[in-house]
């Protein structure tokens, strides 16, 4: 692989001075141009030379944010270098949706694989989405959980014969929408009475005779749930 420039920024000297071993010894092929403990460090040494890779930790002063505003500006100014974040912060699962949205490639955590010459080589070749062993395990769990939510919510359709209205219906009750609020929800064509109609009909299909005995609007949305029709990760209103 050819050579390429990297400015590693990190605020704690201890793993800065692993870091920059690890590059010497793994991976020969990088050229290390310049180190930051901090934001205002870091954006002297763009100005005096534009690497091909930035290795920015996010806990930059004891703020994780400014790691992530780092990151953006570093994408919208520069396109054309590579970000890489190698951070500790091992369970801030929002922190690591933030930075990728804020242009990142990748994200290695401090822990398990460490920093390795094919992550590095992935990011300098073009590919998004680099990630070492423990998130990469929690995307599997993640995807998993997603694709057995959806399996269940299939049979749950079929089992209980929940057309598109019954969903619709279901979903916006669980909103908080009223039935005068869903009566007239675009391409709803029901009225109130039909809603009611409709509720009776869901109820006497997902309860058993002995349980319909007082369900309300809550208890029903409370049953859906339960059963697979309605996922808490899926509950959004229609457009209209």
């Amino acid at each position: 692989m050819k050579r390429f420039k990297v400015i590693i920024v990190e605020d704690v000297k201890l793993e800065l001075k692993g870091t920059i071993g690890i590059f010497s010894q793994e991976i020969p092929e990088a050229e290390v141009i310049g180190t930051a403990m901090s934001e205002a460090e870091f954006w002297p040494l763009m100005e005096k030379e534009v690497p091909q890779l930035v290795l920015l930790d996010l806990g930059l002063g004891g703020s994780t944010t400014i790691g992530v505003e780092v990151c953006r500006k570093l994408t919208q100014n520069y396109p054309d270098v590579h970000v890489l974040i190698f951070t500790g912060e091992v369970t801030n699962e929002k922190l690591w949706v933030d930075v990728l949205d804020a242009g990142a490639v990748g994200i290695i955590l401090k822990t398990g694989e460490l920093l390795t010459q094919t992550d590095v080589n992935a990011v300098m070749e073009g590919k998004q989405l680099v990630f070492n062993y423990p998130i990469l395990e929690k995307i599997v769990q993640r995807f998993r959980q997603s694709v057995l939510a959806d399996v269940r919510r299939q049979e749950a359709l079929i089992q209980f014969e929940i057309d598109e209205y019954d969903e619709r219906y279901l979903r916006h009750l669980a909103l908080g929408y009223t039935k005068e609020m869903i009566a007239s929800l675009k391409g709803m064509p029901f009225g109130v009475k039909s809603l009611e109609k409709r509720q009776n009909e869901l109820i006497n299909r997902l309860f058993t005779p002995d349980e319909r005995s007082g369900i309300n609007a809550t208890r029903l949305v409370v049953k859906a749930l339960q059963v697979g029709i309605l996922h808490l990760d899926q509950l959004e209103p229609d457009d209209d």
